[in-house]
């Protein structure tokens, strides 16, 4: 079984560096150059390919969207298998099931659901396909719910390290599956399509929004740490920090209160969100939306003023238990050294969760922060490009791990599942990838 000729790329070919640059989204392209770069468009390429690298001892690191922020994807040497065109959708609206490739838009494929009335927890950006972002949890639409959507995957096509093709379940090659649902880019096989679960499309989508201005910090996010408890597992209580808000009019530093929230009805999604309502300092919002129907289209548009094609970013994040008292000094910190907007920190009410499947995925707490920093220009990486990174690290004593989501583990290691499954993991690892054929995490051997 050959390599696809005219979507194979050596180090110097005519069409390597687009091919290269063509699997990042992030504008930041890493100085890290793989030895050869194969763009699968079928099972079979995929599996040539992985032949091809297990022949050659050359270490497999996949792409699906190129939406890591850090592009664990991109190594020095070896191969880099592009796997983004693997992008078709077979849904069985009766079953409630999908069998959807890695390379599928989760904004496209709610778009395909959406039209038989069914709903997927897909990532919040557009752009993002469901490869990486099942892998390494998923954190979506409704997920509070919900739940990570890989509590949604039901099962596996791959490509194992000896390139066979093989099917993995609850029951058949089991540790693959659990592995699968929370390894993220240290997965050791490339899936070729997922089997999913998906859900009833719910009756009403809708939105609160509340902005505040910065200076009222320690009220806001005081009060939202005691609400946190208490919010509707249908309601996704983000609040979004930055210099300004332009969508919004804002333009001034600020804090924006933006909360989509899915139920059975416009009655029910009004009422999930009126504890939102209850800041001490609501008379002094910049705007107060209690409750506004929504469509999902017009929630991937507000999503993607945060994040801008074409822009350079630097990202890191946390999971958290401690009380306001404890992360308000970090928190203004951030505030203090905030690069212009679109860069933000990110606050998300999640948990207390409860109980999980089995799996990998192992790592979440109540409040989740994330900082993105964003800018354009390249001369300003020096000023913006640890921000994220240094203030996550001086809060790291209140950090009970992160997210893979907006990992930032080639510069700074932080656990992302239990020991214990990480331990699970690494046994794993070595039954089905003995010759560590695909890359570990970044940062981890």
């Amino acid at each position: 079984m050959a390599l696809p000729s005219e979507r194979t790329f050596e180090r110097g070919d005519v069409g390597y560096e687009g091919a290269r640059r063509a699997t990042v989204w992030n504008a930041r392209l890493p100085d890290r150059f793989p030895d050869l770069i194969v763009q699968a468009t079928s099972v079979d390429d995929v599996v040539a390919a992985v032949r091809h690298a297990a022949r050659r001892s050359l270490r497999i690191g996949v792409r699906s969207g190129g939406h890591s922020w850090a592009a664990n994807h991109v190594r020095d040497g070896g191969l880099l298998l592009d796997v983004s065109r693997l992008d078709t959708v077979v849904v069985d609206p009766g079953s409630h099931t999908a069998v959807v490739g890695p390379g599928t838009k989760g904004n496209d494929l709610c778009d395909l659901l959406e039209a038989q009335d069914l709903f997927f927890p897909a990532g919040h950006c557009k752009g993002v396909a469901v490869g990486g972002y099942l892998l390494q949890g998923g954190y979506g639409w409704n997920g509070r719910l919900l739940g990570p959507a890989c509590e949604s995957v039901l099962a596996i096509d791959v490509v194992t390290a000896n390139g066979e093709v093989a099917h993995a379940s609850p029951t058949e090659n089991a540790e693959l599956y659990w592995a699968a649902r929370g390894a993220g880019p240290g997965f050791f096989a490339v899936v070729t399509a997922f089997h999913l679960r998906v859900h009833p499309k719910p009756a009403a989508c809708g939105l609160s929004l509340y902005a505040y201005p910065l200076d009222l910090m320690d009220e806001v996010y005081t009060w939202a740490r005691s609400i946190s408890a208490d919010v509707d597992r249908r309601v996704e209580m983000q609040i979004l920090m930055s210099r300004s808000f332009s969508a919004l009019g804002i333009t001034d530093p600020a804090l924006v209160i933006a909360s989509p929230v899915f139920a059975d009805s416009e009655a029910e999604a009004e009422a999930a969100v009126a504890l939102l309502g209850t800041c001490p300092v609501v008379d002094q919002a910049l705007v107060a939306v209690p409750y506004a129907p929504a469509q999902m289209s017009e929630w991937y548009d507000a999503v993607m003023h945060a994040y801008p094609d074409g822009h350079r970013y630097a990202t890191d994040n946390m999971w958290t238990a401690a009380s306001a008292a404890e992360l308000l000094p970090g928190l203004h910190r951030i505030a203090d050294t905030l690069p212009p907007a679109p860069s933000h920190c990110l606050w998300l009410n999640w948990g207390p969760s409860p109980a999980r499947q089995d799996m990998a995925y192992s790592m979440e707490d109540e409040i989740y922060l994330a900082l993105y920093g964003v800018w354009a220009d390249p001369d300003d990486d020096p000023v913006h490009a640890s921000w994220a990174e240094d203030n996550m690290a001086a809060m790291e004593p209140l950090a009970t791990g992160i997210q893979l989501a907006d990992e930032n583990l080639g510069r700074r290691p932080a656990p992302f599942a239990t020991t214990q499954n990480m331990d699970r993991l690494d046994r794993a690892r070595s039954a089905y990838d003995p010759e560590g054929t695909f890359h570990s995490w970044m940062g981890r051997a």
